[in-house]
């Protein structure tokens, strides 16, 4: 074949997903997970899921959506689904003035008032990050000041995450932003420096209990009341009505006199709850 006939050849053709299998994936993943799916997401679903086509052997999006929505394949397939589209950003100390509260006021707080033991939750706690970090600041805190002692449920809805979260691994650079001192006593570093990754120290990853739990659930089994709880950065990606169904449900797991910690980006206006504010993005239930 010449070079000039290369040339006339038509591009291969890049599989897309069609409007109407657009619609009823978005449809599907909004009422799964109340996350929102706009058309001008449509190249990022398409590049997120061809790994899913790959995976259950589909050469095509229509194929893939047909295994879906007309041959059962949702009860098999929508932790994968779901796994796939969702965003997981997360940081140690991210929004840092959220510890610094914790660890200034909070903590004190309930260590005057005789707390014995306290529940803290992670309701969307991705790799691992935000939970470690609170275990940082609580373990730092108990060892300094005798209490209280405590306990960490993370939760997320996506396995992929809860795995990571479970292994505690990172790559060196996640953990800039964790303080020296905490540095030493509670993240590892590899023998191979090759590798470029820490990892938890067991006494903090032995503090953590981690579950699959969807926010769109009519109720959380999560156990007791948390003393405080931990909803960051992912209701930004809810509608209103959406945002207010889980902030009451989260309320409704929330001791009274208990904190809860939303996003800076984040708010509550516009929504019933009892809660009064205490800091930038931090509620208590009255």
């Amino acid at each position: 074949m010449s070079a000039a006939t290369a040339l006339r050849e038509p591009a291969p053709v890049i599989d897309q997903i069609s409007a109407r299998n657009f619609e009823r994936l978005a449809r599907y993943i909004y009422d799964y997970s109340g996350i929102k799916m706009p058309s001008s997401k449509r190249t990022m679903l398409e590049g997120r899921l061809r790994r899913r086509l790959r995976h259950t052997g589909h050469a095509t999006f229509d194929a893939y959506c047909d295994y879906l929505f007309r041959d059962d394949g949702l009860e098999a397939e929508s932790i994968y689904l779901i796994d796939a589209v969702t965003t997981n950003k997360t940081d140690f100390f991210r929004e840092p003035k959220h510890f610094d509260f914790m660890a200034e006021r909070m903590l004190p707080e309930f260590h005057r008032a005789g707390l014995r033991r306290l529940r803290a939750w992670s309701a969307a706690c991705s790799t691992g990050a935000e939970p470690y970090t609170m275990a940082m600041v609580m373990q730092d805190y108990l060892e300094r000041h005798g209490g209280p002692d405590y306990e960490i449920l993370g939760t997320d809805l996506s396995t992929d995450v809860l795995e990571a979260a479970h292994r505690g691994v990172y790559a060196n650079e996640m953990i800039a932003p964790v303080p020296d001192d905490m540095r030493r006593r509670w993240v590892m570093t590899a023998r191979e420096p090759k590798r470029r990754e820490v990892r938890i120290h067991p006494s903090l990853r032995a503090r953590l209990a981690l579950a699959r739990l969807n926010l769109m659930d009519d109720a959380y089994a999560v156990g007791d009341p948390f003393d405080m709880i931990m909803c960051r950065n992912v209701m930004i990606y809810f509608d209103k009505p959406t945002q207010a169904k889980v902030l009451k449900r989260l309320c409704d797991q929330l001791k009274r006199g208990g904190y809860l910690y939303i996003g800076h980006s984040e708010s509550i206006t516009g929504v019933e709850l009892p809660l009064v504010t205490v800091a930038n993005t931090v509620f208590r239930k009255i």
